[in-house]
């Protein structure tokens, strides 16, 4: 009998509740509690960081010009291929808390800065394998995270010292802004036709820049892409593009000087708003009713005409007898636009959208030069062109490519380009890629180690150490002896006080990254340190995870 109590587990009598029943007896409550999850301490600190690990060893091999790229296979079966770090993310299924964290970090990094994405998951993972070594030789982790904020503020003092102020002009052919887009794109999918992709990123930014301001609004710069031709097919179309075509098969492919009138209301005779039944019994009946609807659609067209538009842009479909109707007066229409390009529609072409035919005037018309339609191969798909539109702030990247994976690279591609040329538009501060701006950084943040007193010294060597991965994954994805690289390079930065010496990931013969006009915005070098000391803070500052599971009684 002794055994049998012996075997039997004791419940949990920590949280064991006393109450009454009806008679006043008291019983106890035992809540089980087996199903809670509870890591505290050091091991859910060390599962916080090996979790990080794991997500950022993942998008290391992606950095760089020679980075690799990942296929991502959707649970519905699509396929993507790219080597952007925050579109590897963002489509990964993840489950770890703590990896879902890196995931926004990326994110945040895409929203505020545009490139940058992979860089910034290296860097939190390189400072969160560093501070795993510091907690395992029993360094408090708030005292790691302050050295680490400490560390940060001496690198970016260091970049706001060796940052180079480059000249930036409104000339689509400035030098600089283009060798900036070019090095966004290269190591992208669509390196080989950089110089061109370069080009169409410079000129939508410079065509919609306001350099007094200086912003640059992205609402006016328009993505199509539309598969098939080559990527060397794409093009920037000063205009709009609108994936329709004219209503009628007969209606001119070109017209020049365009009056546009945008409407939003039905070309249709009208019905009323309630539910209604309309019974017609004889012959006459029906003709008359046959005569009001001509007589509104006639009504309808002649307000359109007398407005002296040519070209109707309707947000609605219409019936085969108003198209017939528009043909016969000459007047060219699109319709089923959606909302959003009614709205691109009218800014790009000064135009009004209007709700009522009775509202339309002459001042409310869009002006373009000419509206064509392109059609392609043999699929006999169109689309509509609007070019010489009144409002020249208003443009569209056309992407074309072999398939589908090809062409969403490719505006992902553009995306990160015209963001690194509108953050020079922002502030035209540089400083060099390569490696050579957290190589200085890591330099400075080491000599300020000496000058340390305490336990802040291994924080600031460990943070020095962090910023050296960014150097040897890039070594070690060009194919280059990492170890030998970095310590090449620190000797080099360290003896000729040079701030420009990168890794050489294409072989070109030189480190001078200044040279080869490699450069980094640096409002995106700062935001990538910040925001990576942030996370790290926040991880390191966890130190209990409870997985709330099913209570029982």
């Amino acid at each position: 009998m002794a055994a049998q109590q012996q075997g039997m587990a004791m419940p949990d009598m920590s949280n064991a509740i006393v109450a009454q029943d009806e008679m006043g007896r008291p019983f106890i409550i035992v809540r089980d509690q087996g199903k809670k999850q509870r890591k505290h301490g050091l091991e859910a600190t060390k599962s916080h960081i090996l979790a990080a690990r794991s997500v950022a060893s993942i998008v290391k091999t992606s950095l760089g010009p020679r980075g690799l790229d990942k296929i991502l296979i959707s649970q519905d079966g699509e396929i993507t291929i790219t080597n952007d770090g925050a579109t590897i993310l963002s489509q990964m299924d993840l489950d770890n808390e703590i990896a879902k964290l890196l995931v926004q970090l990326s994110r945040s990094q895409d929203d505020e800065i545009g490139d940058g994405t992979t860089g910034v998951v290296v860097i939190a993972g390189a400072l969160l394998d560093q501070a795993l070594e510091l907690i395992e030789k029993g360094i408090h982790p708030i005292k790691i995270a302050n050295g680490f904020d400490e560390a940060c503020k001496i690198a970016i003092q260091q970049l706001d010292k060796v940052a180079d102020e480059i000249k930036i002009s409104a000339d689509a052919s400035d030098p600089n802004l283009l060798r900036a887009a070019k090095t966004s794109l290269g190591s992208k999918i669509v390196s080989k036709s950089h110089d061109q992709f370069a080009q169409m990123a410079v000129d939508a930014v410079l065509s919609v820049a306001d350099f007094e301001r200086k912003d640059v609004d992205f609402e006016l710069i328009k993505m199509e892409k539309k598969v098939g031709g080559s990527l060397e097919d794409s093009s920037l179309i000063k205009g709009v593009l609108l994936e329709k075509d004219f209503s009628h098969s007969q209606m001119p492919k070109h017209i020049e000087d365009c009056k546009i009138a945008i409407l939003t209301c039905p070309l249709e005779p009208p019905k009323p708003k309630t539910k209604h039944k309309l019974e017609i019994s004889t012959a006459e009946e029906f003709k008359a009713l046959q005569e009001y609807e001509q007589k509104k659609f006639q009504e309808m067209i002649d307000c359109i005409k007398n407005s002296g538009a040519n070209v109707v842009a309707c947000q609605w479909g219409f019936d085969d007898e108003a198209n017939h109707l528009l043909l016969a007066n000459g007047l060219n229409a699109i319709r089923w636009i959606g909302g959003s390009e009614l709205e691109l529609l009218a800014i790009a072409t000064n135009g009004r959208i209007v709700p009522r035919f009775e509202d339309l005037t002459p001042e409310k018309l869009g002006t373009a030069q000419s509206i064509r339609e392109l059609e392609f191969g043999t699929t006999r798909d169109r689309m509509l062109v609007v070019e010489g539109c009144s409002n020249t702030k208003s443009v569209t990247c056309f992407i074309r490519g072999s398939n589908d994976m090809i062409v969403d690279e490719g505006v992902r591609a553009l995306h990160d380009s015209i963001c690194v040329v509108r953050n020079l538009v922002r502030d035209n501060r540089v400083v060099y890629g390569g490696g050579a701006a957290e190589l200085t950084c890591s330099l400075a943040v080491s000599e300020a180690a000496d000058r340390q007193k305490g336990i802040d010294q291994y924080a600031f060597r460990a943070f020095a150490s962090a910023l050296d991965t960014i150097i040897m994954t890039l070594a070690e994805n060009s194919g280059l002896d990492p170890i030998d690289t970095l310590s090449g390079l620190k000797a080099k930065q360290a003896t000729e006080k040079s701030s420009q010496l990168g890794v050489d990931c294409l072989g070109k013969g030189t480190n001078d990254m200044k040279e080869l006009f490699v450069i980094d915005p640096l409002i995106g070098k700062k935001q990538q340190l910040l925001l990576a000391t942030q996370l790290t803070r926040m991880i390191l500052k966890i130190n209990d995870v409870i997985i709330s599971g099913k209570d029982e009684y």
